[in-house]
């Protein structure tokens, strides 16, 4: 293991928060020096140290292993969470500990999910900070730091590969140096426009910007306790809707529609499986809210089944209203959305839209293959066959996945967590969902949660927002080396 590689790589990506704090300070002295304002500025005085240290002993860039990319990715990411939860702990408030360890991890890995009961109260400099940690965790750690490393580095090819899952890479056929400039560039050019047409609904300009970071990570960080709901804006619900959808699309996909100047990148199987999946069961949850749930009006039953719908299943997180008392169909359908989620390649979290549509046919093709044994037919996608070997570690990943569900929902239901929140919190956390079932739904919050439940819940982000391998790889690896 090559310490003073590990070192100065990390070092690289906790500068990433350092700048990122720098930027809240300024929105502190912007809004008269809030109250965020010392807290943000000893943070990043105490990250950019210990972000820039190495650099002070290791001069050049050294060489690293394949090893050393997993320790340097799950390193990344947990000083990360360590580091970003100072200025909560800073300014205190509803921040213990606990609190503040939770709202970081959740934060950068996308999840959305709060222990705030009044989010209102924070100064604007630290609901900045949290929605940043969004931009950053929706981006990743480590596709910052192949920013800045140099487009030779055989080491960024390596990183590259290891940060995105199979998966996500498939769908972009460039180089890992383009691949990168491909995700980045479609990232902030979703974050501009969303925070202008947000801007020209009505939107106030910190609110916008704050919500464009959070809707185009698929997090949920609202500046509002209401969420979205605030507004009471048909057209912000709309506009959020739709980059809900382009967030949770595979980048390298829109990428090709706007550079192509072509649609036929949208004839993509699994997008299409997914849109299907939106509108299907949007309009069954939007059903039952009508004839089921009490609502008077059928325009106001779609659109609150369509925006949380996608909320759910592309891990976003808003809402326009409480989900406490809707339909027990709706809340099935809120849980499956949250289980299998959008598609890989984007920001957004679960199990992946490209995973269950590559299940579905290879159960198909089994069921077939029963039916006609002497028949030969391979699973395609797109046109293109897929061998079983490739299907195997899908199965895999699934397995593990729920494994990891279940495990979780056992503990949690051991220290007396009620069973809908148990089940939908677990379920919701290893998704990076956010909002849960019941009083950690769409208008609670994690704050009454057991303080051993909240760790629980952050070790399931986690798990879900490196897809559990990397974790698992790294941790190997550390525990090898001490035996």
């Amino acid at each position: 293991m090559n310490v003073k590689a590990i070192s100065r790589y990390v070092g690289s990506a906790l500068l990433v928060s350092a700048l990122f704090m720098f930027l809240s300070v300024i929105v502190s002295i912007i809004y008269g020096t809030d109250s965020g304002f010392v807290p943000l500025a000893v943070s990043c005085v105490i990250t950019a140290i210990v972000g820039g240290f190495p650099f002070i002993f290791v001069h050049k860039t050294p060489e690293v292993t394949v090893k050393d990319g997993y320790i340097i990715i799950v390193l990344s990411w947990m000083l990360s969470f360590i580091l970003g939860m100072l200025p909560y702990v800073l300014w205190g408030g509803e921040f213990s500990l606990i609190n503040a360890w939770f709202e970081s991890v959740s934060g950068f890995t996308t999840t959305g999910a709060t222990i705030l009961k009044d989010i209102e109260a924070l100064p604007n400099s630290l609901l900045f900070w949290r929605s940043s940690t969004h931009l950053i965790g929706g981006l990743g750690v480590i596709v910052f730091l192949l920013l800045v490393l140099p487009q030779a580095s055989p080491f960024r090819h390596r990183l590259t590969n290891m940060e995105l899952s199979s998966l996500s890479r498939e769908g972009y056929h460039l180089r890992g140096s383009s691949t990168v400039k491909v995700i980045v560039t479609v990232f902030f050019t979703l974050i501009v426009t969303e925070f202008i047409a947000l801007v020209i609904a009505g939107m106030p300009v910190f609110d916008a910007i704050n919500h464009a970071f959070s809707n185009c990570a698929t997090g949920g960080f609202s500046t509002k306790n209401l969420s979205i709901g605030y507004y009471h804006s048909n057209a912000i619900y709309i506009i959020v809707m739709v980059y809900m959808i382009l967030a949770a699309t595979h980048f390298g996909m829109l990428f090709s529609v706007v550079a192509g100047r072509s649609l036929k990148p949208l004839k993509n199987p699994v997008f299409i499986y997914f849109i299907g999946c939106v509108i299907v069961l949007g309009f069954v949850m939007s059903m039952s809210l009508k004839l089921q749930g009490g609502y008077e009006s059928w325009g106001k039953a779609f659109m609150d089944g369509y925006f949380h719908l996608l909320s759910y299943i592309t891990t976003s997180g808003f809402a326009i209203e409480d989900t406490t008392n809707i339909p027990v169909l709706c809340s099935v359908i809120l849980m499956l959305a949250g289980f299998q989620c959008a598609c890989a390649g984007s920001t957004t979290g679960g199990l992946k839209a490209d995973r269950v549509l590559l299940v579905v046919k290879t159960v198909r093709r089994d069921v077939y293959s029963k039916l006609h044994p002497s028949s030969v037919r391979q699973v395609r996608i797109g046109g293109q066959s897929v061998a079983d070997s490739a299907v195997l570690p899908v199965m895999t990943y699934i397995a593990l996945y729920v494994m990891v569900i279940v495990v979780s929902f056992a503990l949690l239901m051991l220290i007396g967590v009620d069973t809908i929140e148990a089940f939908s919190g677990s379920l919701a956390s290893v998704g990076n969902v956010g909002p849960g079932l019941a009083s950690i739904g769409t208008a609670g919050n994690f704050s009454a949660q057991p303080l051993v439940a909240k760790f629980i819940y952050t070790v399931d982000m986690f798990f879900g927002r490196l897809e559990i391998y990397p974790v698992l790889i790294a941790v190997s690896m550390i525990f090898r080396r001490n035996r």
